[in-house]
């Protein structure tokens, strides 16, 4: 199992967390995660663009022009692709890209992004995030400190002075642990979790993978 050290927001050890390999100590599967990222992407996709088909263009009651005699290709219609203004052929229509992969393949790409912040050394975790106040400048010190520079930061959602305090912060997102997911750990370069909150992941997840705690 990883024994990863606990440090305070003076970047201080205070203590060291032991983790349960079946969440943080897998082998990496790069499948699972392209998987999962790609889900989420086309989630946030609005699938809105939309053209109309030569059934849908107003007008084209009659031919253009005579068929023969003119010199140019027969027409039938204004309405025809070739046109202006006329219908678009083989266009996009309004539509869904969602697409649901299997339960196990998202916990697999969930443990796979956190094993692998914890094999390039790019998880840390703190004894908690007790904040004083509500301060932007003041929680940027502290990541600082603590040697982050582009991180996902995790602790209970009821931890105002932290979601308020990370939410101008442009290069660093603020989520709950239920709230944690593959395609946000991967854009950020580091993880920095409480210590109660890593615990919650831990469970949530062995608990779905139907492990129970870790032992």
């Amino acid at each position: 199992m990883p024994n990863i050290k606990v440090r305070n927001l003076d970047n201080k050890e205070v203590g060291e967390i032991q983790l349960s390999d079946d969440v943080f100590g897998v082998e990496v599967n790069t499948f699972l995660l392209h998987e999962v990222v790609r889900m989420q992407r086309n989630r946030a996709r609005a699938g809105t663009a939309s053209t109309k088909e030569r059934y849908a263009v107003a007008g084209g009651g009659r031919k253009p022009y005579k068929q023969k005699g003119t010199g140019n290709a027969r027409q039938g219609s204004l309405k025809s692709a070739n046109h202006r203004g006329g219908g678009t052929v083989f266009g996009p229509h309004p539509r869904s890209y969602d697409f649901n992969p299997p339960k196990k393949v998202r916990r697999g790409a969930m443990k796979s992004a956190l094993s692998l912040l914890v094999k390039e050394q790019r998880f840390f975790v703190v004894e908690n995030f007790n904040l004083n106040e509500v301060k932007t400048t003041g929680l940027a010190k502290v990541l600082g400190t603590l040697g982050v520079n582009r991180a996902v930061l995790v602790d209970s959602r009821d931890n105002e002075n932290l979601r308020l305090s990370a939410r101008n912060l442009a290069d660093h997102l603020f989520l709950p642990p239920e709230g944690l997911n593959v395609y946000d750990l991967l854009k950020h370069d580091q993880l920095v979790i409480s210590k109660d909150a890593a615990l919650q992941v831990q469970a949530a997840i062995l608990a779905a993978s139907g492990k129970g705690e870790a032992r």
